[in-house]
C-alpha cells in the first residue's frame, strides 16, 4: 500500500465535528465494501449524503480499529442514481426534501443534475413539482452551485462550511473578490469571522505581516478582545504591547498604526487623568497620574456621551417630579401602604423620598433587603400624584422579573426605546420618552454603549432609578456603568442593608449575605441549600447530571430542563459549559425515532433542546442570553424553530451559530435571570474563574434551591477571592471632573 490512499464514498454519518478546527469522525459508505469505513481527520463541515474523494493514510487504532486519516478532501457530485438521490435528499438544497429528491430522481435519473444545471424548469415534469416549487428549488441549486466555489477556495484557506455561507451572503457574487483584496474586511463585517481567521486567508493569499492593512486589524481586534473582557479602553502602551505580540511586528509599526487609525477615527486617543489616592487630596495640588487611553471610537463618543447625558440630568434643577416638592411623607406613605404588613424601614423610606426628589438615585442591596418593595412603593407614590413613569431592565428574562415583581408593565430597554434594525433608536434626543420618572432594574447589567441610547432617549427634566446589586458580576459589554456612576459620588446613591425577617429563615439569602462578607456559607443546614461533595471532576460531573435529573425533580417536583439551571463557572473541563451541556442533553433529550435533530455549526439540535441567543439580533427581535426550547426542525426549508418567552422565532440553518445548548450555562450568562432551582459545580479545577462575586451572583439566581457539587476547598477559594478585577473606563473619572 502506497504511503498516500486514495478514498472515495459516500457520507452516512457524522460521529463528530468540531467546528473550531473542523476536526471531524465520519463514516463513509465505500463501493464495493459491505462494511462502513471510519475517517478521520480537519474536515469541511460535510452532510450525509455527499460524496467525498479523499487522500491521506491508513491507520490502525488501538481502540477504534482500521481508519483512514484524511489529508485532503474534495466534496465532489455524485454519479450513481442512488447517490444522486441521497445527495438531493440530505438537506443540502432548500426546498428539497427526500420525497421530492426521489420524485425528482425518478423521473430523470442519472441525468439529474444536468437537469438542474442546464434545463431546470424541467423539474415541473417530476410528480408534485408546480411551477413555484420548481422555481425556488433552481434558485436555491444555483445558490448553492455559487456558494460551492466560494467554500472551496475559503475551505482551502481553513474556513468553516458554516462561514464560508456567511461570507457568501453578506457580499455575494462579489464574494470571492472581497477576501482576495482586503480580507481583514471579514472581521469587520461578518459576525463569527475573528482577526485570526482572517489573518489566515491574508497570509495564505500572500499579504506580508507588516502590511499596514494587517497591523491596522490586528490593532483594533485587539481593543475589540479587550472590550470582550469589558474595558472601555486600553492604555496605549499596553496595547502597543498586546498588538505586537499578536502581530510579531514592531512596536514602531503598531504605533504607526494607531496613528493612522486615529486620524481614519476609527480609534480615539485622549489623555485621562486620575487622582492617584482615589480622589483624596494632598497638601497643595491634587496627586494624579495621566494614562494616554486609546478607544474604539463607538466607545469613545459612548463615554462622552453618557458623561454628558448624566450631567445634563444632575444639573438641570428642571423636574416633571415637582408635585413631591413640599408632600407631607406620612400622609404620603400612609396613603399608599395602608397594609399594616407592609412596614418600610427607614433606609427604604429614605430611598423613596430620594428617588422622588433628586434626578438621579442609585438604589443597590443584596437579596432579602427590599429592593422590590422600595421600587413599588415608588411606583405607587407617582401613580398617588398622576405622574408618568417607565419600568425596564437590560433584558427579555429580567423585564419580564420586573414585570412579575411589580405586576406593571415592563420592557427591555431595547424595546422601550423601540429599537429597529435600519432606523436605530427611535426614542433619542429628538424624540425622547415621555415619562416623568423612568426606572431601569438589575442595573449592574448595563454596559456603557446600551447606557449612552437610553440616556439619550430621556428628558433632562425627568428623573432616573437605578436599581441594581453591585456585588454581581458586572456587565457582559464594556464597561461599568452602575459602579462608576455610585464611584463618582454625584448621583445620590442608597444601600439597604437590613434584611428583612421573613428573608431571614432563607439559606439562600443567608449563605449570599456571608458570602459577600466573606465568610462560608452554612451548607446542609437550610431546606433550600444544598452541598454535595466530591472531588474528581467527570464524577462530580455525572453526579451534577443525576442531581438535575432525578434527585430534585423527585424530591422538589421540579422540571430538570424548565425549572433547573446548571451554572458553571468555566467553559472547559469535565464540570465546564461545553461537556455538562453534552452530558445533559443526552440525558434529559436523548435521541428518540421520530424527535427531529439536525448538525448545525458542529453541534447537534435536537427538538426538544434548551437553548440560548448568544449575540442580539434585532431582526428577530432576540437578544444576547434569551433561553427558549427548540420546537421545529425543517430539513427541506432548512429553518429551526425556537419558542422564546412563548414566542416561535425561526432561524435559517446558516444563522443557528447564534444558538448554544443552554441545559448549562456560564454565570455571567445567567445575569438578570431567576430560575426555581440552580446548580453549580464549584472545583479547584475552576481556581483562575473562582471569585467571590461569581459565587455571589449564582446563588442570587435562585429562587427556592441551591445545590453546589464540588469541593469545601473550592468554596472557600472563592469566598476569599475578592480581588475583582477593575475595568479601564473613564466614566468615573468623567464624570468627577465637574
Amino acid at each position: 500500500m502506497s504511503s498516500r490512499d486514495q478514498l472515495q464514498g459516500i457520507v452516512e454519518r457524522i460521529t463528530y465535528y468540531n467546528e473550531e478546527n473542523g476536526y471531524s469522525v465520519i463514516r463513509l459508505s465505500v463501493a464495493g465494501q459491505s462494511d462502513l469505513v471510519t475517517v478521520v481527520g480537519n474536515l469541511p463541515e460535510v452532510n450525509p449524503g455527499e460524496s467525498l474523494r479523499l487522500a491521506g493514510v491508513w491507520t490502525a487504532h488501538p481502540q477504534y480499529g482500521r481508519q483512514f486519516k484524511a489529508e485532503q478532501c474534495e466534496q465532489i457530485l455524485p454519479a450513481t442514481v442512488e447517490g444522486i438521490k441521497k445527495y438531493l435528499g440530505s438537506g443540502l438544497v432548500k426546498g428539497v426534501g427526500p420525497v421530492t429528491a426521489a420524485r425528482i430522481v425518478q423521473r430523470f435519473g442519472a441525468e439529474t443534475l444536468r437537469i438542474l444545471d442546464e434545463t431546470p424548469r424541467r423539474l415541473r415534469e417530476a410528480l408534485g413539482v408546480g411551477p413555484k416549487r420548481a422555481a425556488a428549488i433552481a434558485r436555491a441549486w444555483q445558490e448553492q452551485q455559487e456558494i460551492r466555489q466560494v467554500m472551496l477556495f475559503l475551505q482551502s484557506h481553513g474556513v468553516t462550511t458554516g462561514l464560508a455561507v456567511k461570507i457568501y451572503k453578506a457580499y455575494g457574487d462579489d464574494a470571492l473578490q472581497v477576501v482576495q483584496e482586503n480580507p481583514y474586511r471579514l472581521a469587520r463585517d461578518i459576525w463569527g469571522v475573528g482577526f485570526k481567521t482572517a489573518d489566515k486567508v491574508a497570509r495564505d493569499l500572500g499579504l506580508p505581516a507588516d502590511a499596514p492593512a494587517r497591523v491596522q486589524a490586528g490593532v483594533a481586534y485587539t481593543l475589540s478582545q479587550l472590550a470582550d473582557e469589558g474595558h472601555v479602553y486600553a492604555p496605549e502602551e499596553e496595547l502597543v504591547q498586546e498588538a505586537r505580540r499578536l502581530l510579531d511586528v514592531s512596536s514602531e509599526l503598531v504605533q504607526a498604526a494607531i496613528e493612522d487609525l486615529d486620524v481614519e477615527q476609527v480609534v480615539r486617543r485622549e489623555t485621562l487623568v486620575y487622582p492617584t489616592a482615589d480622589g483624596e487630596r494632598s497638601v497643595g495640588q491634587p496627586a494624579v497620574r495621566e494614562e494616554q487611553a486609546v478607544y474604539l471610537a463607538p466607545f469613545y463618543y459612548g463615554e462622552i456621551g453618557a458623561t454628558n447625558r448624566l450631567h445634563a440630568l444632575m444639573e438641570n434643577s428642571t423636574t416633571r417630579l415637582y408635585s413631591f416638592r413640599g408632600v407631607n411623607w406620612d400622609a404620603l406613605l400612609a396613603q399608599i401602604t395602608p397594609d399594616s404588613a407592609i412596614q418600610l424601614s427607614p433606609e427604604q423610606r429614605e430611598a423613596v423620598q430620594t428617588v422622588l426628589t433628586h434626578k438621579v438615585t442609585v438604589l443597590t442591596g443584596g437579596p432579602g433587603t427590599g429592593k422590590t418593595v422600595s421600587m413599588r412603593t415608588v411606583i405607587q407614590a407617582l401613580e398617588a400624584l398622576g405622574c408618568s413613569y417607565a419600568l425596564c431592565a437590560p433584558t427579555g428574562r429580567a423585564a419580564k422579573r420586573l414585570s412579575e415583581a411589580t405586576n406593571r408593565p415592563a420592557k427591555t430597554i431595547h424595546r422601550m426605546l423601540k429599537y429597529a434594525p435600519l432606523d436605530g433608536f427611535r426614542h433619542n434626543e429628538e424624540n425622547p420618552l415621555e415619562v416623568d420618572c423612568l426606572i431601569v432594574d438589575e442595573a449592574s447589567m448595563l454596559d456603557l454603549l446600551l447606557t449612552n441610547h437610553l440616556l439619550k432617549a430621556i428628558d433632562p427634566a425627568a428623573h432616573v432609578l437605578f436599581v441594581g446589586d453591585i456585588d454581581q458580576l458586572p456587565s457582559v459589554g464594556a464597561g461599568d456603568v452602575l459602579r462608576d456612576i455610585i464611584a463618582s459620588g454625584r448621583a445620590t446613591t442608597v444601600r439597604l442593608t437590613t434584611i428583612f425577617r421573613q428573608a431571614a429563615d432563607s439559606g439562600i439569602v443567608v449563605n449570599a449575605h456571608r458570602i459577600n462578607q466573606g465568610h462560608m456559607p452554612i451548607l446542609n443546614q437550610f431546606d433550600d441549600f444544598y452541598f454535595f461533595s466530591n472531588q474528581d471532576p467527570q464524577q462530580a460531573a455525572d453526579l451534577l447530571v443525576d442531581i438535575v435529573q432525578h434527585r430534585i425533580p423527585r424530591k422538589f417536583s421540579l422540571h430538570p430542563i424548565d425549572e433547573v439551571q446548571v451554572l458553571a463557572p468555566m467553559y472547559r473541563g469535565a464540570c465546564g459549559v461545553a461537556n455538562l451541556n453534552s452530558q445533559l442533553q443526552a440525558a434529559l433529550n436523548p435521541p428518540a425515532p421520530g424527535k427531529a435533530e439536525r448538525r448545525l455549526g458542529g453541534r447537534v439540535f435536537r427538538v426538544g433542546d434548551k437553548v440560548m441567543q448568544t449575540r442580539n439580533n434585532y431582526e428577530q427581535d432576540v437578544y444576547n442570553g434569551d433561553i427558549g426550547r427548540v420546537v421545529g426542525i425543517d430539513p427541506v426549508e432548512q429553518t429551526l424553530t425556537v419558542t422564546i418567552d412563548d414566542q416561535p422565532v425561526t432561524y435559517d440553518w446558516g444563522e443557528a451559530d447564534e444558538l448554544v445548548h443552554a441545559f448549562a450555562v456560564s454565570v455571567h450568562k445567567s445575569q438578570g435571570s431567576e430560575y426555581p432551582a440552580i446548580v453549580v459545580p464549584v472545583l479547584t479545577q475552576h481556581y483562575v474563574m473562582l471569585q467571590r462575586n461569581l459565587l455571589y451572583t449564582a446563588i442570587t439566581r435562585a429562587k427556592r434551591l441551591v445545590v453546589l457539587v464540588g469541593t469545601r476547598r473550592a468554596i472557600g477559594i472563592a469566598v476569599r477571592n475578592n480581588q475583582v478585577r477593575e475595568r479601564r473606563s473613564g466614566l468615573r473619572v468623567r464624570l468627577r471632573a465637574r
